[in-house]
């Protein structure tokens, strides 16, 4: 039996918004979002608010888990990211993604942290995280960069390192890798180097039009560094087979992203033994021509985003039900309030995040990306 479970907890300096999925007998799942809420406060005041309702949560709701992949998103890297690192040095448990992306709400700090239970974890001698539980190796990596002389360089080397660091584990990036993040500082300017290096790597590595690419979120996002102008964020999987993954399209919704010289895909689920796993890639309002929906209205940016994840999600027979997060990256500070509203409304307890990131195009006012599961039964599989 499995179920599924979503709360809110709100206290005098933080917002807790936590999605269960429970699995009887095998790995449970959950997703953990966290937020500050007293922008008066100073950012370690809200950094230590936020890790000690974590430090709670680990000897309370979630006790028994084990965190796999944490992100913080933070309102000015530059001075936050040393004191983070400094507080954080004794409980760094896992893979750790921090980017400057500022959550919209005034506060300096926010994070979402996916936990497991039952697994087995270490930091492998390359980097990556790796998760053993079942037939599978989970290897999740955080914050990968490097100080080359502009994106174009940045992504080649980074995606190449990837490359090596996967070999060594006996992966290979078509293979086993699910999802990728790249944060990218001044988008509107570096983004056409990363989308460049991506497409001259992935043509080496056998992913092109013809075979498939790696869902992925390409968005605004600054390292503590001003010289790092990209940095990634990676999730492969060892033991799946070719026929466990699966790639999603929505066709009458989205074109193939290879159309507009892009190199992603737009989705992913993962069939387990005893459950399916979906990731959508950074979403906007998009049409299958490729075209912007709506330039300049957010309310109908917004709403055209969602049926398109719907749609994506459908493909996988899930539903917005199923998400164990949300991330909502918008352009215009100024569309919080109204953006925050309509998902509140809509999504009032699914665990996510409003950050201040803008979109790989500039028309794109909003995108969103989210991660689900859902029981499924493949008895031809071993259990997640």
């Amino acid at each position: 039996m499995n179920n599924k479970k979503q709360q809110n907890i709100q206290s005098e300096k933080t917002l807790t918004e936590i999605f269960k999925y429970n699995a009887e007998g095998g790995t449970s799942e959950y997703h953990v979002m966290i937020h500050a809420t007293n922008p008066e406060e100073t950012y370690e005041e809200q950094l230590n608010a936020i890790l000690n309702v974590y430090d709670n949560l680990l000897v309370g709701d979630l006790k028994g888990a084990v965190a796999v992949f944490k992100r913080y998103f933070l309102s000015d890297a530059a001075n936050q990211a040393v004191t983070l690192l400094a507080l954080t040095t004794e409980s760094s448990d896992c893979a750790l993604s921090i980017v400057e992306q500022p959550p919209l709400d005034g506060t300096k700090v926010a994070l979402w942290v996916y936990l497991q239970t039952d697994v087995q974890t270490q930091v492998l001698h390359n980097g990556l995280f790796e998760v053993k539980h079942s037939a599978y190796r989970h290897l999740w990596g955080g914050s990968a960069f490097n100080r080359a002389a502009n994106s174009e360089y940045q992504t080649r080397l980074l995606l190449n390192d990837y490359v090596m660091q996967l070999m060594e584990q006996n992966c290979k990036l078509a293979d086993n890798c699910i999802r990728t993040w790249f944060f990218v500082q001044n988008v509107d300017v570096n983004y056409a180097g990363v989308v460049k290096a991506r497409n001259e790597v992935f043509i080496t590595q056998n992913l092109t039009e013809k075979t498939h690419y790696i869902s992925s979120t390409g968005i605004g996002g600054r390292h503590a560094d001003p010289k790092v102008l990209v940095q990634m964020d990676t999730y492969a999987v060892l033991g799946v087979a070719p026929e466990q993954i699966h790639f999603l399209y929505a066709p009458t919704h989205l074109n193939p992203t290879y159309e507009y010289g892009v190199s992603f895909e737009r989705g992913t689920y993962v069939d387990y033994g005893d459950r399916r796993q979906v990731f959508i890639s950074g979403t906007a309002s998009i049409n299958n021509k490729g075209e912007v929906m709506y330039p300049g209205d957010i309310r109908q940016q917004t709403e055209r985003m969602w049926e398109n994840v719907e749609t994506l999600l459908k493909e996988a027979d899930c539903t917005f039900e199923d998400l164990g997060h949300m991330i909502v990256y918008l352009r215009d500070i100024a569309d919080y309030a109204i953006v925050r509203k309509m998902h509140d409304e809509r999504f009032p307890h699914t665990p996510k995040v409003f950050v201040h990131a803008p979109v790989c195009r500039p028309g794109w006012l909003i995108e969103m990306e989210c991660m689900g599961v859902k029981a499924c039964q493949n008895k031809e599989y071993a259990p997640f």
